[in-house]
């Protein structure tokens, strides 16, 4: 697809979605402090179907607003199920100053159905291949909250508002590992025929045209690692000096420190590496001694996976 054609495309989706929330203050902020980047874009230019549009967002007060309105939709939706809470960093010493975190009890996640990240998952994308046709604009089940991780909080029809990092789309980026997802739009804000802007870097583009992985840093390595998996089944290639500088950087990190691992895994595999991460911290709680070794995770990694 073309640069007007995605354009016109992704300015569909936004007023759409934006239509869809309910309290003004909320959708004033998401109609001019946000942008959308990552897959979706590298999906459209290569003509491949888009599981699913990520959304940042330009501040901390956006961000707070957005999960707080979405929080509150999940609960109204849910109202016997789990009790999701919204905090940002200047609230608790363990969070940096302009953090902003869906705090989920003991589970670290909740979906609509009450299970996994990979059912929910599943029933999105049999949702996604229906027709869309079927569900009525009117009836309030578009762009419902499906579910929600301390990071993301992801909706029915193929958006997901990622809350881990806000900011510019510079500033985002710079978070981010791989230079073919660097692409972004930014809605436009002058009348009905301004679709935007479409932002194409030459690094980006040059990755997506000869779809290999160029890593360009990143503050979660490991993450990126496992990331490399999900292109290598979609075709794309990683030369060994990519994965040499994402074994270096994960050299400077103690793994051995829950936290520091925590960290590191969120945004891969939720649901599975949380169970891990339980596990060695219900560990801890029972051995003020115990510290994580390749063997101790070697036996949970092999019995969760």
């Amino acid at each position: 697809m073309n640069r007007k054609g995605i354009c016109r495309l992704l300015t569909k989706k936004h007023r759409e979605f934006c239509a869809s929330i309910k309290d003004e203050d909320v959708r004033k902020l998401v109609e001019k402090n946000s942008f959308i980047t990552g897959g979706s874009i590298v999906s459209l230019l290569l003509k491949e179907p888009v599981k699913d549009y990520d959304y940042y967002l330009a501040g901390p007060k956006t961000a707070i607003a957005v999960a707080k309105y979405y929080v509150q939709q999940f609960i109204s939706n849910n109202p016997d199920g789990i009790v999701p809470e919204v905090r940002n960093g200047r609230d608790y010493d363990d969070m940096a100053d302009d953090r902003v975190k869906i705090y989920i009890s003991s589970l670290g996640q909740a979906s609509e159905e009450g299970g996994s990240y990979y059912e929910t998952m599943d029933a999105i994308d049999a949702v996604s291949e229906a027709d869309e046709t079927e569900v009525p604009e009117d009836d309030g089940k578009k762009y419902r909250p499906v579910f929600l991780s301390a990071n993301a909080i992801t909706l029915s029809d193929k958006v997901q508002i990622v809350i881990r990092f806000h900011g510019s789309p510079e500033e985002v980026h710079e978070n981010y590992d791989f230079d073919h997802c660097k692409c972004f739009w930014e809605p436009g804000g002058n009348g009905h025929r301004d679709y935007g802007k479409l932002t194409l870097p030459p690094t980006a583009m040059e990755s997506i045209i000869t779809k290999q992985l160029r890593y360009s840093g990143s503050l979660y390595p490991l993450c990126s690692v496992i990331r490399t998996r999900k292109f290598l089944k979609r075709g794309w290639y990683i030369n060994a000096g990519q994965y040499l500088k994402m074994c270096f950087q994960i050299s400077e990190l103690d793994l051995t420190d829950l936290n520091v691992l925590e960290e590191q895994l969120t945004g891969v595999d939720a649901a599975y590496f949380w169970e891990i991460i339980q596990y060695c911290r219900q560990k801890t709680e029972e051995d003020d001694g115990f510290k994580v070794t390749a063997p101790y995770l070697a036996t949970i990694i092999d019995k969760i996976f």
